[in-house]
């Protein structure tokens, strides 16, 4: 299969808000589905060494990924990170998710911060049922945040964050009637943060956000077509042991959930179909609990779990690893990964690997990838991926 056969194939299953092998056997496990299913990819290599866990992890350049309301308890006064993803890189070479994140602290407990992503699916070349060439194209999806962060004590903080998101994967193509065109839709963030860490820099800290709070996404005028974006609930915890001044271990637990209605089981059924499509945005956050139609035992299958641990020694090299784990019925993402950090002065760099998972239709995309990320502490005053 030609390398845009394979860009076109994972457009159309992102364009769908499905995961690989979904769509084969969708009668039987049900996955909750979305569009802008990007939002979802661990976006800097740090959370991305640690089993994507950042809900309560110590505050860095890419809070405003994770969780607002911490990006205020950063120590210096400003930061950048930025961070790149192959995607598919075992199959073409064009494919890649991109992040840049920065916070400046205007006062010592407050904080505004930008991040961008943005997800490109390469040169795609389009053909018809008889393989005539029909032009090509260049799909990709971004998003854009603005987030403001506060300290509402030296140990409780609160935030909010507003994202732009757009999606063009196949804008100006015609199908079945309908003409294609760029999907967008506006979002919010609302996070909490609870650094209950000892002066010494030892404990718990905790995390609770709500992410994605927006519209549906439509790629054509049919208003009865519209898709749900990944909505998602985030609760996170880290506990912290300083040994001494040089040796230093974080352990840490992430839950989430989306957010969104569970698809009807029977989706050749086109009254389910129609009532699923309909249900309002506000009315799905909280009628997303308990709407699985195999009830409270299907319910908790629609909760993620990641953990992770964080070594650092003398606050400039560190050793990280994790676990993602997915029900086999939702979507069965299950990985173990690992990274490194290393920081000298106003500079840092943060790699992380995943370890080969799945296998055919269902291998992770992100199996045997190296992502990286690079860091700047704009005063140099703290390390920006430390705890106290």
């Amino acid at each position: 299969m030609r390398p845009t056969a394979l860009k076109l194939i994972a457009a159309f299953l992102l364009f769908c808000g499905l995961s690989s092998g979904v769509q084969a056997q969708v009668d039987e496990i049900n996955v909750v589905t979305t569009a802008v299913p990007f939002l979802r990819i661990s976006p800097d290599a740090r959370s991305g060494g640690m089993g994507d866990i950042g809900v309560a992890t110590s505050p860095d350049a890419s809070s405003g990924f994770w969780n607002i309301g911490k990006v205020a308890f950063n120590e210096s006064k400003g930061g950048i990170a930025a961070t790149y993803t192959p995607w598919l890189k075992d199959l073409v070479n064009d494919v890649y998710l991109a992040s840049l994140a920065g916070y400046y602290k205007f006062a010592d407990n407050q904080a505004i911060n930008m991040s961008l992503r943005y997800f490109s699916l390469g040169n795609i070349e389009f053909t018809d049922g008889s393989g005539t060439l029909q032009g090509s194209g260049k799909p990709r999806e971004f998003s854009i945040d603005l987030g403001y962060s506060r300290k509402l004590t030296d140990k409780v903080g609160l935030g909010v964050a507003l994202r732009y998101i757009n999606s063009d994967l196949a804008s100006g193509a015609v199908s079945g009637g309908n003409t294609y065109k760029v999907g967008s839709s506006v979002a919010g963030d609302i996070g909490f943060y609870y650094d209950n860490k000892s002066e010494a820099g030892n404990g718990w800290a905790f995390g609770a956000t709500i992410t994605n709070l927006g519209a549906k996404v439509s790629y054509t005028d049919n208003a009865d077509a519209k898709d749900f974006i990944p909505s998602n609930l985030g609760l996170g915890t880290t506990w912290t042991k300083n040994f001494n001044e040089q040796n230093k271990i974080t352990f840490g637990l992430d839950v989430n959930k989306l957010l969104v209605p569970t698809p009807p089981t029977n989706l050749s059924d086109p009254n389910a179909i129609a009532d699923y499509r309909n249900k309002g945005v506000v009315g799905s956050w909280f009628s997303s609990f308990g709407d699985a139609p195999g009830g409270f035992s299907e319910e908790l299958k629609e909760f993620q779990v990641s953990a992770g641990f964080e070594y650092w020694y003398n606050n400039q090299f560190a050793l990280r690893a994790g676990y993602f784990y997915e029900d086999k019925t939702k979507g069965n993402r299950r990985y173990f990964t690992a990274g490194l950090g290393i920081k000298y002065n106003i500079f840092g760099l943060n790699f992380s690997y995943l370890l080969p998972s799945g296998n055919g239709v269902s291998r992770n995309p992100l199996s045997n990838t190296l992502r990286f990320s690079i860091l700047f502490d704009l005063d140099g005053g703290a390390a920006a991926t430390t705890d106290k």
